[in-house]
């Protein structure tokens, strides 16, 4: 019997299969009649039946079938669909049998042993919640695993330490792309038997213990300080990948004693240093990945000489490129990355060498000129030359429909002309990236020929026109970026129902809101800001309930904002600002369950594109990191554009300038999760919500320009992240709360020109603090000096305000100030005409000294000497008033 080992879904997957090869002469097919079975035939039938009734009679230890029913259940109890387990139950007599199980071949008198569990990605949808680690704990019951495989389900938590050491007979364990946290168990280093672990994408943290021993596959977590020394003594290790965890410190000096490494990648780390001189004697080498690191130092000519190098990516360090070295590679390149790294000129001539190179990565240079013909011409399927000074026109050849392009990233650079008509014969093209040019003219109706278009971003140009390609509805298009050009006519929807991003903003579309935009039902991020779109805000617009970016800003709407408005389940960013909306604020914000709930960190829009490139005699992944443009909002108090690779940890509502009016609905202190909110510029009334305490995120609460009254709510001390508070031009009375994050708010702009604020904030005290003043000392015999400053005060109303406050010994002054004349000249003051206070004498001797404010705006005096004053007839304005009083 021949024993083949089967290898299902790249594990070690034992099958054992009975290979017979038995003649028609042996089966008895010449007599069917007489023929007999010959004894080698009987041998074979006897075992066969043997083997069948001795394995499947057998069952797996029935401690170990309800370790696994008990498994099922608590994950059943969570809420979760499995995939798979149906055969998983009580009726079934042998687990052996189960789905996703497998049992030893080697079986005693009792029972067979189970020694696989392959269940990646056992849950049928992806989980709202994730799954805590501890639903784990009865697969560690089963001692006798040999292979275990839990990747892609979304556990979250510690990985289990005794349970792991329970598994003394693990070789194989698969627990990539999870949610597990904390150090990685040293009982896993110490598996006697394990040669494969697999730890990539969770989010493990902690120093790599001395004993890592083999283990290869730890990519993907915040693992911190230096790569183990203990990894040199591997001598027989070939693929090292640590990619993407916060490892600190130089690599190795000694690394190059790895003879045997073909496969290094240590990027996305905060690697220091220079790369080790070592590396020279790594002669297999044939990728290296050091990208995205903090390595200095100059680039050496000889990485190029490892005559097995494939892929080379090198950006995104502090690195140095030496422009005068003449360059001649011994290697033949797959994939070239030098992206950051200060090239400068043409592009380099040796790169016309490499002619199996694939992708080329040479973008946030200082490249210059045009594109040569002998790049276009290599048949390459990857060109990122994005920010760099290059110019010219694009010329037809790179999107032939011979050429295998899949990727075009020329962003920020200083192209123009149109687009080739014939840029749909580019087939394959699934990335085109021209964002930051000067191209003009329409988009060329054959773009939307293109069958598999994932990205489309044009944004910045000059491309005009009032019709659009119509794309396939169920094509591929999932980003497309034509903001910030000329673009006119009525709103374009001519795009894939796969669309999650579209971004139209700053153009010329004018009209209203398209109804058929609601086809796009996977639309997540909408942008249509700075248009002169006008009409109602739609009740259909609801209807996307995947949007969770919707940016309206200055456009023309006007009507009410419908109370359809809750129906925007996964509503993150909402900005309607600068329009003509009227009405109340509809109370059904309060239920956007995107603005209540905190949105997990480890979820984002989309941001990398992963696309497998092959050819008949090799296949392989590569990740496209791309630069997405920024969502531009007023955040703050200020324009500032939000990272699409952080966008989800932001949620705001923006209603400013607008004409709302009516009482501010309680209903938004729900908004939990809220960080910025600007309903500022409208007609709004009544009272500040004591329910703003509630929103326990929220950074920025702008109510100013207004027409509120009452007092500001204390609850709003319960705000720790709060750090701008604009109630100016409202009609609010009272004290300022003070304590924790508002005693650091002390800007007097964000309190003005409000009827009867007060509060250390502005150095305005209350009425409460005015009568437990403690009264002046009597001076008899010496003189009262007073330091005078002042501040600039816009009209006369706010210079009545700041009169009033003033103590009761300044009564003749302030009698004298408002209701005498609106200025006094020096002279008046130095004569003591028109300006009497209690408690000094009649005549001021040099000692004095004065300063004062100018009533132009921004600019101030500062003080002066006496002897400069006295040459001064300057006016004494009605704005002068004491010391450390401010507005």
């Amino acid at each position: 019997m021949l024993k083949t080992l089967v290898y299902k879904r790249g594990r070690h997957f034992p099958y054992w299969h009975d290979q017979m090869s038995l003649s028609k002469q042996a089966l008895g097919e010449t007599n069917p009649a007489l023929a007999k079975p010959s004894p080698l035939l009987q041998f074979y039938i006897f075992t066969f039946f043997f083997l069948f009734f001795k394995l499947t009679c057998l069952s797996c230890p029935d401690h170990q079938k309800q370790a696994l029913l008990q498994f099922k259940s608590s994950i059943l109890a969570i809420g979760y669909t499995l995939r798979d387990f149906d055969s998983w139950n009580d009726s079934s007599s042998s687990c052996c049998l189960w789905n996703l199980v497998t049992c030893s071949s080697l079986t005693n008198s009792i029972s067979r042993p189970i020694t696989g569990l392959y269940l990646s990605f056992f849950i049928s949808v992806s989980p709202k919640y994730l799954v805590p680690s501890t639903v784990l704990a009865p697969l560690f019951w089963i001692t006798s695993l040999m292979e275990l495989d839990i990747s892609l389900n979304g556990i979250q938590g510690q990985i289990p330490a005794l349970g792991s050491a329970n598994l003394s007979k693990l070789v194989y364990l698969n627990m990539m792309e999870n949610k597990f946290n904390g150090p990685i168990p040293p009982q896993i280093f110490h598996l006697e038997y394990l040669q494969h672990l697999d730890l990539s994408t969770n989010s493990l943290e902690g120093s790599l213990a001395p004993d890592v021993g083999s283990f290869s596959e730890l990519t993907g977590n915040k693992f911190s300080d230096g790569i183990p020394f203990s990894i040199l003594y591997l001598k027989e290790l070939v693929v090292l990948d640590l990619r993407d965890n916060v490892l600190s410190m130089e690599i190795p000096t000694d690394i190059g004693n790895l003879s045997n490494i073909s496969v290094l990648k240590l990027s996305n780390n905060q690697l220091t240093g220079g790369i080790p001189s070592s590396m020279q004697k790594l002669s297999k080498l044939g990728t290296l990945y050091l990208e995205n690191n903090m390595l200095t130092g100059d680039i050496p000519s000889w990485l190029f000489h490892f005559e097995g190098l494939k892929d080379l990516d090198l950006g995104g360090n502090h690195l140095k490129w030496n422009n005068s070295v003449t360059l001649v590679p011994k290697c033949m390149l797959y994939q070239l990355s030098l992206k950051s790294l200060g090239l400068a000129g043409k592009i380099p001539d040796w790169t016309s060498t490499q002619k199996t190179l694939d992708i080329l990565d040479l973008s946030d240079n200082q490249l210059q000129g045009t594109l040569p013909q002998w790049l276009v011409e290599m048949g390459l399927r990857g060109i990122l030359l994005s920010d760099n000074e290059l110019t010219g026109s694009l010329p037809p050849l790179l999107f032939s429909r011979v050429r295998p392009i899949r990727v075009i990233d020329l962003s920020r650079n200083n192209f123009f002309g149109e687009l080739p008509e014939i840029i749909g014969n580019a087939r394959s093209l699934n990335i085109l990236m021209l964002a930051g040019n000067n191209f003009s003219g329409p988009i060329p109706q054959s773009i939307a020929e293109i069958p598999h278009l994932l990205l489309l971003d044009l944004s910045k140009n000059r491309f005009s026109g009032n019709t659009f390609p119509v794309f396939d509805p169920k094509g591929w298009l999932t980003y497309v970026d034509l903001s910030s050009n000329e673009f006119s006519g009525e709103v374009p929807m001519t795009f894939s129902q796969a669309t999650r991003v579209l971004a139209l903003g700053g153009n010329k579309f004018s009209g209203g809101l398209p109804w058929n935009m609601t086809r796009l039902s996977n639309l997540e991020r909408l942008e249509l800001q700075d248009n002169n779109i006008s009409g109602e805000l739609p009740k259909f617009l609801c209807q996307i309930s995947t949007l969770r970016v919707l940016s309206l800003r200055n456009n023309s709407l006007q009507g009410l904002i419908p109370e359809t408005i809750l129906n925007f389940s996964n509503l993150r960013i909402l900005d309607i600002s600068s329009n003509n909306l009227i009405g109340e604020i509809p109370t059904g914000f309060g239920n956007l369950v995107g603005m209540i709930e905190v949105p997990n960190p480890l979820s984002s829009m989309f941001y990398t594109v992963s696309l497998i490139l092959s050819n008949p005699s090799w296949s392989y992944e590569v990740d496209f990191s791309l630069g997405f443009r920024d969502l531009i909002v007023n955040w703050k108090k200020s324009r500032q554009g939000l990272s699409s690779q952080s966008l989800n940890i932001y949620t705001l509502l923006d209603l400013s300038n607008n004409q709302l009016s009516g009482k501010i609905p309680a209903s938004l202190g729900a908004l939990e999760a809220l960080k910025l909110l600007n309903i500022s510029y409208n007609k709004l009334s009544g009272k500040i919500p004591e329910s703003f305490g509630d929103i326990k995120n929220l950074e920025s609460l702008d109510l100013s320009h207004n027409q509120l009254s009452g007092s500001i709510p204390q609850t709003l001390t319960k705000l720790q992240q709060l750090t701008i508070l604009d109630v100016n031009n409202n009609q609010l009375t009272g004290r300022i709360p003070v304590g924790v994050q508002m005693d650091t708010m002390l800007d007097p702009n964000y309190y003005a020109n409000n009827s009867g604020l007060c509060g250390t904030q502005i150095h305005v005290p209350c009425p409460e603090d005015k009568s437990a003043a403690p009264k002046p000392q009597e001076h008899d015999n010496k003189e009262l000096w007073f330091l005078w400053e002042g501040i600039e005060v816009d009209d006369e109303d706010k210079a009545v305000l700041v009169l009033n406050s003033l103590p009761s010994s300044y009564s003749s002054f302030k009698e004298t100030m408002k209701y005498g004349r609106k200025t006094l000249t020096l002279e008046e003051v130095q004569n003591g005409e028109g300006l009497f206070i209690k408690g000094r004498s009649d005549k001021r001797n040099n000692k004095g000294k004065a300063s004062s404010w100018s009533k132009s705006h921004g600019k101030r005096r500062h003080p002066r000497k006496k002897e400069e004053i006295l040459n001064d007839s300057t006016n004494v304005a009605v704005s002068t008033i004491s010391k450390n009083t401010k507005l």
